[in-house]
């Protein structure tokens, strides 16, 4: 019962969260090819892992810990967030870091904390331009045996990560105004848009909602839609509408199973995926992966770094384990991602162990070994 409800929004076996085909061509991507010959020959999937800062390390290992117990075959890369900035990035995080997510394709992140300083770049968004992660995933669902608000949320928001106002183009046009400029390419809505309507095929979602503000907005925002629109032509058996932001958002909160799938631009899909995040307990619950160019799938906690409770064993996993259930099916290893979050769902559902933001008085260290011990 617990997994049932969870499979539709993380995938199952025979559609999995992160579709392996590219949905302009149809093809089989190259990573999913070569993990099938990798997993087939039992030989290790290398894949890049950044622990990140504060909580980040602690949660990481308890993936380690499972994927250990879980005899899952990944050998991690790790790389750590560096105390210099490297000229080639314009961040703290290294070339050597980015060239790792490059060569394996595939990488999971805990979470990263910028510090603050000048000259440099968000470290989320050195990954995201560097890496062209144009899409964020984020399913967003009804967890069984975990109480809260609302019952029945099963949607997913998929977020344009390259463009709009994180362009990050900025600057003081006189003293005491300053410009942001907000870019939105035919490209980039066009190529989010594919990717969301092939989810929704994929995945038997009936419905694709656009998120916009375009009776404000015209020109950028109606560029979007009108991309989008473009693409749903090509998906009559796809039910499309276009909900303006601020109406979304009270449609979300009155009632979320109005919505399947929603694609949105930037800052939208930011506000949004977080609200949708607290329907369902909040940000430690929620998985999430970017999907690039060239079959580059990096799964990802969007929770915050927590430097507060950052090495006293109590943060939740919860959040980096499933998005590494969302890596695994990427990488069309099923049978251990189920496994894997059979034992999660099953632990938070008995409700013996559970960190304090669940409600529970486990550590870190202890959930970790219930889940393991529900595997």
């Amino acid at each position: 019962m617990a997994s049932q409800l969870l499979r539709r929004a993380l995938g199952s076996r025979s559609t999995q969260i992160l579709t392996s085909t590219n949905p302009a061509s149809g093809s089989a991507s190259p990573v999913a090819a070569t993990a099938r010959l990798l997993s087939s020959a039992t030989a290790p999937i290398r894949a890049t892992l950044f622990p990140g800062d504060g909580i980040g390390p602690e949660i990481a290992e308890s993936v380690k810990q499972v994927f250990r117990e879980a005899e899952v075959p990944i050998e991690w890369e790790e790389h750590y967030v560096g105390d210099q900035i490297d000229p080639r990035t314009q961040s703290f995080l290294t070339w050597e870091s980015l060239e790792s997510v490059r060569q394996n394709k595939v990488g999971l992140k805990g979470p990263m904390a910028t510090p603050i300083g000048k000259g440099h770049r968000s470290l989320n968004l050195t990954l995201r331009k560097e890496l062209n992660l144009y899409a964020n995933v984020r399913p967003c669902y009804s967890l069984p045996g975990y109480k809260t608000r609302y019952d029945d949320v099963n949607l997913i928001t998929i977020r344009e990560n390259t463009e709009g106002e994180y362009s990050g183009l900025e600057h003081q046009v006189v003293r005491g105004v300053v410009e942001s400029l907000k870019i939105i390419t035919r490209q980039a809505s066009l190529r989010v848009a594919e990717y969301a309507f092939h989810y929704a095929k994929a995945h038997g979602r009936e419905r694709v909602s656009a998120i916009h503000k375009a009776n404000i907005m015209q020109k950028t925002d109606g560029l979007f839609l009108k991309c989008c629109r473009e693409v749903a032509e090509k998906y009559p058996e796809i039910q499309y509408e276009e909900v303006v932001i601020d109406n979304c958002c009270m449609m979300l909160v009155k009632n979320p199973a109005l919505f399947d799938v929603l694609v949105m631009p930037n800052l939208y899909g930011d506000i949004i995926s977080d609200l949708c995040a607290g329907l369902i307990g909040g940000l430690g619950l929620t998985p999430s992966c970017n999907i690039g160019e060239g079959g580059i799938a990096l799964a990802e906690a969007v929770h915050g770094s927590a430097p507060d409770i950052a090495g006293k064993n109590l943060a939740n996993p919860t959040a980096l384990l499933l998005s590494a259930v969302t890596m695994l099916r990427h990488l069309e290893l099923h049978d251990k991602a189920d496994r894997i979050q059979n034992a999660i769902l099953n632990t938070i559902a008995e409700g013996k162990y559970r960190t304090a933001d669940l409600g529970g008085k486990s550590s870190t260290t202890d959930f970790t070994q219930a889940i393991i011990d529900h595997l």
